[in-house]
């Protein structure tokens, strides 16, 4: 009956490490997709703003840029 017992709980700690594993390569992943929209929405933020404020409304350059930047770091690491 013990041996039994042990069996079980070994199978279950394997089968929870093996979903420990699963969730945590896939939390991996959804950061590294991440990682280019954010850098391209700062990176869009930045230079919107700056174009923005030459133009006279930083503000709204800044949002644009972030959009802008954003969308095109989601499209950058799809496509890579």
């Amino acid at each position: 009956m013990t041996h039994m017992n042990t069996r079980q709980k070994g199978s279950t700690t394997a089968a929870v490490r093996a979903f420990a594993v699963i969730v945590g390569l896939s939390l991996l992943a959804m950061v590294m997709t991440a990682c280019g929209t954010l850098v391209g929405a700062g990176v869009g933020a930045g230079s919107g703003a700056a174009i923005g404020a030459a133009a006279g409304d930083p503000k709204k350059g800044a949002l644009i840029g972030a959009g802008v930047g954003a969308a095109g770091g989601a499209i950058y690491d799809a496509t890579r």
